[in-house]
C-alpha cells in the first residue's frame, strides 16, 4: 500500500510517499481502507521530536489521527463493527503509547491515518459510524477539533450569555469550537485576520478582533470593560498567556488548547482559573458531532483538499503559512 513515511524525526521535509506492508489487525482490532485524512498540528509535534522523551516514535513512522474510511477486515473478538462498514474517528499512532496511557480516555492506537490502510482499536469511543449523509472528507475534519471543543465547552460550565473571548477562531479546532460554544448560547469575540473576519462569523462569532491591528487585550477591555468570562486559547504559546489574563473579570476561566501548556506557576496569585483541556472521546461523543454535521451546526471546515501523493507538501503548508480551517488528504475510492 501507499502510505506517507518517516524515516527519522524533523520537519515536514523528511516526509515522503512509500509502498508499506498492509498492517494487520488483532483479535480487538479493524482493518480501515482510508478514504479521507484530516491534517492535524499535533501530527507534526511528534515528528519533530519535542516529545521525544515522554513519547518516542519507532520508524518507519506513519503520520495521521483524524480519518474516515471503510471496515476491510475485523478481529475475531470484535462486535461493533463489521466488514463494510463506513467509520470514523482519531486514532494516536502506536509508537506515541506512553502517551496513550496519560489521557483520561485514550483513541485508538493505530498505525497511522496516513495511508491506504490503517488498523485501529475496535472498543473505544473514539471510533463511530459514520452516517450515509456525511460525506467521508467532512468526517474527517471532525474528531480531534470536535471532541476539543466538546471538552472545552464541558470544562468551561458556562452559562448561557456569557461572553467567551477565542483565540485562533480561523484554525481547525476553532472552526468546531466557535459553531459548539455559539450553541451553548455564549457571546463568542473571535480574534481572526480581516480576510477570515466573514468566515468566523459565519461560524457564530459575535465579534471579531484583528489580532495584528490592534492588541487583543485592550481592544477587548475597551469593547467590554469589565472584561470576559472566559478565554478560550487554541494558538498562542503558553508564555503568552499571562498577559491575555488580563481581559478576564475576577472569577473568569482560562480554558488553554494550544501547545505548549502555561506553566501553572505563572498565574500564581491571579483572580481567574487557568487549566490546559486535553482533548478526550466520551462514548456517544462522535455520534453526537456527526448529528451536528448532518444539520450543519456544524458546517464543512474544508479550505485544501489534497491526494495522498501530496500529503508531504499539505504538512508543509500546514506549518508554514496561514491556514483557514482544515486541510484534507483525500486517500483514493
Amino acid at each position: 500500500m501507499r502510505a506517507v513515511v518517516a524515516r527519522k524525526y524533523g520537519s515536514p521535509s523528511v516526509l515522503s510517499v512509500e509502498d508499506v506492508p498492509v498492517p494487520r489487525p488483532g483479535a480487538r482490532q479493524v482493518l480501515i481502507r482510508v478514504r479521507a485524512v484530516g491534517l492535524n498540528p499535533a501530527d507534526l509535534r511528534s515528528l519533530s521530536g519535542v516529545m521525544r522523551d515522554l513519547a518516542p516514535l519507532t520508524f518507519p513512522h506513519v503520520p495521521g489521527s483524524d480519518f474516515a474510511g471503510t471496515v476491510t477486515e475485523i478481529g475475531g473478538d470484535v462486535t461493533r463493527f463489521a466488514v463494510g462498514d463506513e467509520v470514523f474517528g482519531v486514532g494516536l499512532p502506536r509508537a506515541t503509547e506512553a502517551m496513550a496511557t496519560m489521557l483520561s480516555s485514550p483513541p485508538s492506537l493505530t498505525t497511522g491515518a496516513m495511508a491506504e490502510y490503517a488498523v485501529f482499536e475496535a472498543n473505544t469511543p473514539a471510533l463511530a459510524h459514520r452516517p450515509s449523509g456525511l460525506a467521508p472528507e467532512h468526517a474527517a475534519t471532525l474528531p480531534i477539533p470536535g471532541l476539543t471543543a466538546l471538552t472545552l465547552v464541558r470544562a468551561g460550565r458556562f452559562a448561557p450569555g456569557q461572553r467567551v473571548l477565542v483565540i485562533g477562531a480561523a484554525g481547525g479546532v476553532g472552526s468546531a469550537a466557535v459553531p459548539v460554544l455559539t450553541a451553548a448560547r455564549l457571546h463568542v469575540i473571535a480574534t481572526a485576520l480581516p480576510e477570515d473576519e466573514d468566515y468566523v462569523r459565519e461560524l457564530g462569532a459575535a465579534e471579531v478582533i484583528d489580532y495584528r491591528a490592534v492588541d487583543t487585550v485592550t481592544e477587548t477591555l475597551r469593547r467590554h470593560p469589565q472584561g470576559v468570562d472566559a478565554v478560550v486559547n487554541l494558538a498562542l504559546p503558553g508564555a503568552e498567556l499571562v498577559e491575555v489574563g488580563k481581559a478576564i473579570k475576577p472569577g473568569g476561566r482560562l480554558l488553554n488548547a494550544a501547545f505548549p501548556s502555561p506553566d501553572p506557576a505563572a498565574f500564581t496569585g491571579a483572580d481567574f482559573t487557568a487549566e490546559t483541556v486535553f482533548s478526550h472521546a466520551r462514548p456517544g461523543d462522535l455520534d453526537h458531532l456527526a448529528a451536528q454535521a448532518m444539520t450543519g451546526a456544524l458546517p464543512s471546515s474544508i479550505s485544501r483538499v489534497f491526494s495522498l501523493e501530496q500529503a508531504p507538501k499539505a504538512y508543509a503548508e500546514l506549518v508554514e503559512g496561514h491556514v483557514r480551517g482544515k486541510f484534507v488528504v483525500t486517500v483514493g475510492r
